[in-house]
């Protein structure tokens, strides 16, 4: 198999002009690759479209409990981009019907691993030939493997220990022809069940995956990050290695740490020490600087330790970053003081700047059945667990569901796409506080974050972090983010 093709030098000042300069990137979503990746998906998800299609046209009430299996299935025998997607949209609550989100947790992303020789050749055409002496080592196996690249163990020549998180060839093409796939079937679940209208939540998942193809932005998070943590020592960022990072290749120093879940039978101060380092990883960003980490996965988790009892936590994977509008912090923290004061005005303008519109009464009555939810901890000044009687992965699938069938009745309601990674993140960091069996008053963790939030600090602080990081400007140009 002949070495990956050329590709255009990057402008970023963090990814070196040491990488090999070519004229072309065919693996930049190429039209051959994705009807390649047509075929492969759509004869799996082609059959069950044309069930949902003749069930509608011939009357018939489908069997969802089937339907959801069959999908599964047909994904289950599948790798790339789309088991990526799958699963994501399984963390998002009131995306799918219960019966599709239990069947898509199931799958796992777990690809199988490049071959050694492969990984020479894509080594190769990242870094160029002699690649290898750039390293003391570099581990043959892959640490992990997951669906859109994997990560391999080395060592630098100073003898720093490094991760380098290697792409898979043609996953542009691939993402493509997954999400024109998943789309077509969730076009057709709109139509057959349309109590939420899902077309903004799916512009915004896919703007989210295709972003995890470009490691030069990844880069920028992960600069972006370190930034902002820098003066927290319970939560470790990794450091980029830009002489050994391309557009698909991103190698970072090595952080040591053990599994989050490995902790989940130690004693509940440790326990607790580790859920506030989480708290504080997720919510310091975004109080501060309108910035959430997306992927709530465990495996982009784990704890290190100082003396032999845990430290704080690594935050590993910083693909999947979203970037807000400041102005929908403030709509946060306006709804949480407008539930906090029983406030309907406030509760409603609240709604209004996330995006939501032509609100009804009752359609405010049902979404503050979720609003009750999410922010019912943080609503209580007292140590309690953040949900009782209920496990990690079925936290937030009961509220899920009665928001669901009242929408039947009250909806449609077009649910804004920023609200989709808040809504998956907040649920993620609850499981994980579910698996910690955590402790805490997170009424005054909460508190502690926004305190003092004021809206232009906010917006200067994150255009300096930003800018400093390297990414691209961001432009609000939506009537969501001007003050009222």
């Amino acid at each position: 198999m002949p070495a990956d093709p050329p590709r255009d030098t990057p402008n970023d000042p963090r990814i070196r002009a040491s990488e090999p300069v070519r004229d072309r990137d065919e693996e930049r979503n190429r039209f051959s690759g994705r009807a390649a990746r047509y075929a492969r998906v759509g004869a799996g998800v082609g059959g069950i479209a044309a069930k949902m299609i003749g069930s509608r046209a011939f009357g018939v009430e489908i069997d969802r409990s089937r339907n959801a299996a069959d999908l599964a299935r047909a994904l289950g025998g599948l790798k790339g981009p789309i088991m990526k997607v799958a699963q994501l949209l399984a963390t998002i609550p009131d995306v799918l019907p219960p019966e599709y989100t239990a069947e898509l947790a199931q799958l796992q992303s777990d690809a199988p691993p490049m071959g050694w020789a492969f990984v020479k050749r894509r080594m190769t055409a990242e870094l160029g030939a002699g690649w290898q002496k750039r390293f003391a080592e570099f581990e043959h196996e892959p640490a992990a493997a997951a669906s859109l690249g994997q990560v391999h163990r080395a060592r630098a020549e100073d003898g720093t220990l490094l991760a380098c998180k290697l792409q898979y060839p043609e996953m542009a093409s691939a993402v493509e022809a997954d999400l024109g796939q998943l789309g077509m079937i969730f076009a057709l679940h709109r139509r057959m069940d349309p109590a939420i209208d899902t077309r903004e939540m799916a512009e915004e998942i896919a703007a989210r995956v295709r972003e995890e193809l470009d490691y030069e932005r990844e880069a920028g998070h992960m600069a972006l990050y370190g930034a902002i943590l820098a003066d927290e020592p319970r939560v470790r960022v990794p450091e980029l290695r830009p002489e050994l990072s391309t557009r698909r290749l991103l190698t970072m120093n090595w952080l040591q740490g053990e599994r989050l879940l490995a902790y989940k039978d130690h004693s509940l101060e440790e326990r607790n020490f580790i859920a506030s380092a989480m708290f504080r990883a997720w919510w310091h960003p975004f109080s501060h600087f309108a910035v959430i980490h997306g992927d709530p996965h465990l495996g982009n988790y784990t704890v290190f330790e100082e003396d032999g009892r845990p430290g704080g936590i690594n935050l590993l994977d910083y693909g999947c970053v979203r970037i807000f509008p400041p102005g929908f912090v403030e709509g946060v923290i306006e709804l949480y003081r407008g539930l906090q004061e029983d406030d309907r005005a406030r509760i409603v303008a609240a709604y209004e700047t996330w995006g939501f519109r032509g609100l009804s009464n009752e359609l405010i009555d049902i979404l503050n059945i979720w609003a009750r939810f999410i922010y019912g901890p943080l609503l209580e000044d007292r140590v309690r667990a953040i949900a009782d009687g209920v496990s990690p992965a079925q936290y937030g699938r009961g509220e899920a569901y009665r928001v669901h069938q009242a929408l039947k009745e009250k909806g449609p309601v077009t649910v804004p796409r920023e609200f989709v990674f808040m809504d998956r993140a907040a649920i993620g960091l609850g499981g994980v506080f579910l698996h910690l069996r955590a402790e805490m008053n997170f009424y005054r963790l909460f508190n502690e974050e926004i305190e003092g939030f004021d809206y232009q600090q906010v917006a200067e602080r994150q255009a300096s972090a930003i800018k400093a990081a390297g990414l691209p400007a961001q432009e609000f140009g939506s009537n969501r983010d001007k003050r009222h």
